[in-house]
């Protein structure tokens, strides 16, 4: 407890034979003062259960219940009646699990020595395995085609973790031609078994959790906790979009007298999913998920530095029951299969995450209708591209709050998320004061091994990665003032690593302000005011992730309106979106608009049609059954045919 606050609870305590532990805050005088403060005002927040208790006298089992019925009564009082899958509160939408209210799977506690202990002994079991062939997977067969891609352990160079089949036009057409032929079958597969399907894939997920982490850890570098929540999203998407799919398979009627009006969904087709390795399971795992769940078949094309990762999926949705054909891994070079993927006349959808660039080329290759060659459909086009996306530190902001957030935002997992912060923008005011607290809280920051917890910035992707991460920094040092960079000399010669940099100083139209460089480098901005904030925050092609930290309520309702992002985040970092809690995406030049994990993704992997039928009846109706053609079955309604 505080020191000198509570004295009588603690003699109290005390009394009742409890240890008590008195701490006070220590140190210079404005951050203690902060320190106070920041309780204070936790204590008294709409939130509080002190508020709820001292102020509001609610009774002790009201301060005891249950938040999730505090919440379904909340939502009763409300009007809406409805959970947040659409169905009535507190009722499933049918019998069975599957109809269960969504629940984000929580991440893993590693704080507890079981927790430690399982991952440590995954990345042990994962060691001896690394370096063996990964083949394609086309129709339930595993090929090899001659050709390998290495996939390299970005801590050190010398672990290959996988020789991953490359793949040749002859696999894509091979592959495309495979998705054809079951498309039918699955297409009419009822949603509930395709559903179903999805949630033993969750299942599967959970099982195998730690093993999938530690493969993370070895291919893509991402540390303990952002591997395990990395695993964690993927069995979100599969339990959310299987709930989604039971949602959306009933169809909308609008019927009056004498006729019947229905609007339903069905799939599109053959989709290619693409993704980046910097989610190597969630983002692959969440794309194919919905494509496979609304009736799709699918071919996955991972990242070539996170195919291994990506080649567990799919054993996976092997294990899970997913007929063969329906789902094929389709690993090789991007710029050799990638194109043939995407142009070809018998892909109905692409579904892409990753670069500017790239993104483009596909939007540009797939508007293209090869008619000759047998398409007859417009190709649809998701895509889920970069940003430059900037967190605004507004002059009455909690420092100490702010400071931690950007230091994740800009930091975790070496700034390679596309919702990572590479850019602050400080009002004059508190530009300082945070700078140097940020700096500072930047330099305890230790860069390692990504194996290892004891460090919690790993290496970037690849040495092609770090020599253009490099070659920004320099040439940062004339756009801006360099006040931090850590030293990482020492594993140079070990692995792919770039140490959190941050340039104080930087000019809104500078390129470090203005490109994005999808590593550890941060450009700190100085602002007037408010509304030149905001304008600097705009200032960008790019419209996917922002923030806020501030405590005007005012000052939080403008941000609100005019900091147009596809997220905005108050008052907290900018990475980590959850599944249906904060559905992902952005627009500009960040991406095409659905929100992954959120309740427009699904309608993009299919097409409505509406069926209308008169239902007034005329003439004779026709024999079901045991009668001749021309038998009358019924006389004629009066007048018809007259």
């Amino acid at each position: 407890m505080l020191y000198g606050m509570a004295d009588p609870i603690k003699a109290a305590l005390v009394g009742m034979g409890h240890r008590v532990r008195v701490y006070t805050p220590y140190g210079q005088l404005l951050p203690g003062m902060a320190y106070l403060v920041r309780r204070l005002l936790e204590n008294t927040s709409n939130e509080s259960f002190l508020r709820a208790g001292f102020l509001e006298n609610l009774p002790e089992e009201h301060l005891l219940m249950n938040p999730l019925e505090l919440l379904r009564r909340k939502r009763q009082t409300s009007g809406a009646g409805a959970n947040g899958n659409g169905h009535p509160a507190g009722r499933p939408a049918s019998a069975g699990r599957n109809s269960a209210e969504f629940r984000n799977e929580p991440l893993t506690d590693f704080s507890r020595e079981e927790a430690r202990e399982s991952m440590r002994r995954a990345l042990d079991e994962a060691r001896p395995l690394l370096g063996r062939p990964v083949p394609l997977v086309i129709g339930g067969r595993r090929l090899d085609t001659g050709k390998s891609v290495d996939s390299i352990n970005p801590s050190r160079r010398e672990h290959v973790v996988g020789r991953v089949a490359a793949a040749r036009i002859e696999d894509v057409n091979a592959a495309v031609g495979t998705a054809k032929s079951a498309f039918p079958a699955w297409r009419d597969t009822p949603a509930e078994r395709r559903a179903e399907l999805l949630f033993k894939s969750a299942d599967v997920l959970r099982r195998r959790r730690f093993e999938l982490a530690a493969c993370e850890v070895f291919e893509t570098a991402k540390p303990w906790r952002e591997a395990d929540a990395d695993v964690a999203e993927a069995i979100d998407y599969c339990d959310y979009y299987a709930r989604e799919m039971l949602r959306l398979e009933a169809p909308h009627r609008r019927d009056v007298p004498g006729e019947s009006n229905a609007t339903f969904y069905e799939p599109r087709g053959v989709i290619v999913t693409i993704a980046p390795w910097n989610f190597p399971l969630a983002i692959l795992c969440g794309m194919t998920a919905a494509a496979l769940v609304t009736g799709n078949t699918s071919i996955m094309k991972p990242a070539e530095q996170s195919a291994v990762v990506a080649a567990k999926l799919m054993d996976i949705f092997e294990e899970a029951g997913f007929p063969p054909g329906v789902v094929n891994y389709l690993p090789g070079v991007g710029e050799e299969i990638g194109p043939a993927l995407v142009c070809h006349p018998d892909i109905s959808m692409i579904a892409f995450t990753g670069s500017r660039a790239v993104g483009l080329a596909i939007q540009k290759q797939a508007s293209e209708v090869h008619e000759q060659q047998g398409q007859d459909h417009i190709k649809r086009v998701i895509t889920e591209l970069g940003g430059k996306n900037a967190i605004i530190i507004d002059d009455d902001a909690d420092l100490d709050e702010a400071v931690h957030g950007v230091v994740a935002s800009a930091f975790g997992y070496a700034g390679q998320k596309c919702s990572a912060c590479s850019r602050v923008i400080a009002l004059a005011g508190v530009y300082d004061a945070f700078l140097s607290r940020l700096v500072e809280a930047t330099r305890s920051l230790k860069v390692g091994p990504a194996d290892d917890p004891a460090y919690s910035v790993g290496p970037v992707i690849d040495d092609d990665a770090r020599r253009r991460i490099t070659e920004t920094i320099e040439r940062g040092k004339s756009e801006g003032r360099l006040v931090y960079a850590a030293d990482v000399s020492s594993l140079a010669n070990d692995g792919c690593y770039v140490g959190p940099t941050i340039f104080a100083d930087v000019a809104p139209g500078a390129k470090i302000a203005q490109e994005e460089i999808f590593g550890p480098v941060l450009a700190v901005i100085r602002a007037s005011d408010l509304s030149d904030a905001l304008a600097i925050a705009n200032g960008t092609k790019y419209a996917l992730t922002g923030g806020l930290f501030s405590r005007s309520p005012a000052n939080i309702e403008r941000v609100r309106r005019e900091f147009r992002v596809g997220n905005l985040y108050v008052n907290r970092k900018t990475t980590g979106a959850l599944v249906d809690r904060q559905p992902f995406g952005g627009f500009k030049l960040s991406g095409t608009g659905p929100k992954a994990g959120g309740r427009d993704y699904l309608p993009q992997f299919m097409v409505a049609r509406t069926i209308t039928e008169n239902t007034l009846r005329r003439g004779f109706a026709p024999i079901e059954s045991g009668a001749g053609a021309g038998s009358a079955a019924a006389p004629a309604t009066a007048g018809a045919g007259e």
